[in-house]
């Protein structure tokens, strides 16, 4: 992603805030946790799919 484009996204994130911008911190920060709860998950799918295949639980 450029410069610009970041630029561009923060804009858009800010303005969909009203322009708060403790708003749009707190709305990435909730996003960010969002994500990162689905990747644990993700992790913890994989793993149990591994362990399932191997019968070992490690990931390679």
């Amino acid at each position: 992603m450029s410069l610009r484009s970041k630029d561009t996204a923060i804009d858009e994130i800010v303005a969909s805030c009203s322009g708060d911008l403790r708003g749009a911190v707190r709305a990435l920060l909730l996003i960010n946790e969002h994500l990162e709860a689905e990747l644990v998950k993700a992790y913890a799918a994989a793993a149990d799919q591994g362990s399932t295949e191997r019968g070992n639980g490690v990931l390679h």
